[in-house]
C-alpha cells in the first residue's frame, strides 16, 4: 500500500514584526528541515484578519507586514528555490477547503479550543466568527497540500489534533466514495493524519523584562523582545538592559530554578550557539551577569544583525518579494488544485470540465 508523500507545512501570521522567539522557536528549525523534507512555508494573511483592525492594523499595515514576514523567512535562511514561500490569500483553495471542512468539524470540537477562549476573553459574543473558526482554516491550510508533518509549538498542538480529527472524519464519511473514485491511499483514506514535528529542545524564549512571561509581539515594551529588524546597536542595548538578578550564574542547570530571568538569558545563549544549557553553564558558571551579557551581545549581534541587514535589503525592493510570493503561490497552487478537484468530486459537487 502506497504511503502519503512526506511534506511539511507551516506558517506565521503577519500581525507585527517577528522576534527572537519566532526565530529560535520556528525559523531555525524551518531552515534545517528544508534539507530533509519538501517544505511549504506560508504567510497566513487570512488568519491575520480574524481579530479587530486594532490588532492587525488595517490594509496598508497587512501589506507591509506580509512582505516583512516573507523577508524574515528568506533572511533567516529559508530558500525560496528549495522551499515554497507564499501568502495564503493567493491560493483560493485555502478558503474553499475550509468551507468543506466547516461541514465536517463539530461545534463541540471547536468549543474545546482554548486559544479562542484566550483571545476572545470575556467578550466572546463580540469576537468574529473567523476567530472562532480559525482552527478549521488551519486544518485546510495543512490538508490542502496533504502535508504529513507540521512543526508546532505548544499553543498549536490542540489545533493539529483538530486537523487530524477533521481528516479522519472526512475519510470515514466519504470512505465509499473515495474507494469508488479510486482516490484514496488504500486503508489510509484520502487525507493523511498529519504528525507534529517537535524539533528538539527549542528554547521557550521569555520576555527580557519579565522572565515569567513569553516573549511576545503584543507586549507594549519594545525592550521586552529582540525584533528581527533590530540593528546591532539596538540588539546590544536590549540585552544590556535585560532584567537579571544579583547572583552569579550557577555551574549547573539545577541552580537556575527559581531564577526565570537567568534561565531565559542562558536559554537564549544556548539557542543561538547551538549548545545545551549545561554546556553554557559549564563555560560561564560563577560569572557575573555583566560578563555573561557581554558574551551574549557578541553572539546575538553576530547571529541576528545580518538577518536584519538582509531584511532591509529585501524590503527595499517590494516587487522582488512580491515576485517570490507570486512564484511560490503558483507552485503551491499546482499542488493544491488537483487535491481540491478531488475533494469536489468526492463531495459530489458538479464542477467545470
Amino acid at each position: 500500500m502506497a504511503a502519503f508523500t512526506p511534506r511539511v507545512f507551516s506558517g506565521m501570521q503577519p500581525t507585527s514584526t517577528l522576534h527572537l522567539g519566532n526565530y529560535l522557536g520556528a525559523l531555525v528549525n524551518w531552515v534545517a528541515m528544508q534539507k530533509t523534507h519538501d517544505c511549504i512555508y506560508c504567510v497566513v494573511d487570512m488568519h491575520a484578519i480574524t481579530q479587530g483592525l486594532d490588532v492587525w492594523g488595517g490594509p496598508v499595515e497587512l501589506t507591509r507586514a506580509t512582505r516583512e514576514v516573507a523577508a524574515a523567512y528568506i533572511a533567516a535562511g529559508v530558500d525560496p528555490k528549495k522551499s515554497i514561500i507564499f501568502n495564503q490569500s493567493q491560493v483560493s483553495g485555502h478558503a474553499e477547503l475550509a468551507w468543506v471542512f466547516n461541514t465536517i468539524a463539530r461545534l463541540g470540537w471547536l468549543n474545546r479550543m482554548t486559544q479562542f477562549k484566550e483571545k476572545a476573553g470575556k467578550d466572546r459574543e463580540n469576537a468574529s466568527v473567523g476567530l472562532y473558526d480559525y482552527p478549521v482554516l488551519m486544518a485546510a491550510d495543512i490538508l490542502l497540500y496533504k502535508a504529513t508533518h507540521v512543526p508546532v509549538g505548544e499553543d498549536q498542538k490542540q489545533h493539529l489534533e483538530l486537523t487530524r480529527d477533521i481528516a479522519q472524519k472526512f475519510n470515514n464519511d466519504f470512505a465509499e466514495r473515495i474507494a469508488e473514485l479510486d482516490l484514496g491511499t488504500g486503508e489510509l483514506g484520502y487525507f493523511p493524519l498529519p504528525e507534529p514535528m517537535i524539533q528538539g529542545p527549542a528554547p521557550r524564549v521569555m520576555s527580557l523584562r519579565d522572565g515569567t512571561k513569553k516573549m511576545s509581539k503584543s507586549d507594549p515594551s519594545d525592550y521586552s523582545r529582540i525584533n528581527l529588524t533590530d540593528d546591532a546597536d539596538m540588539i546590544a542595548q536590549k540585552i544590556r538592559k535585560a532584567k537579571t538578578d544579583p547572583e552569579a550564574l550557577p555551574s549547573e542547570e539545577k541552580g537556575l530554578e527559581g531564577r526565570p530571568e537567568a534561565e531565559n538569558l542562558v536559554g537564549i545563549y544556548a539557542g543561538l550557539s547551538g549548545e545545551s544549557k549545561a554546556q553554557v553553564l559549564a563555560e560561564f558558571g560563577g560569572s557575573q551577569f555583566s560578563g555573561f551579557k557581554a558574551a551574549l551581545v557578541e553572539l546575538a549581534v553576530g547571529k541576528l544583525a545580518p538577518i536584519a541587514g538582509e531584511m532591509r535589503r529585501l524590503l527595499a525592493d517590494p516587487s522582488h518579494i512580491d515576485g517570490i510570493l507570486s512564484d511560490g503561490a503558483d507552485r503551491a497552487a499546482a499542488i493544491a488544485a488537483p487535491i481540491m478537484l478531488d475533494v469536489k468530486d468526492i463531495t459530489g459537487f458538479v464542477r467545470r470540465r
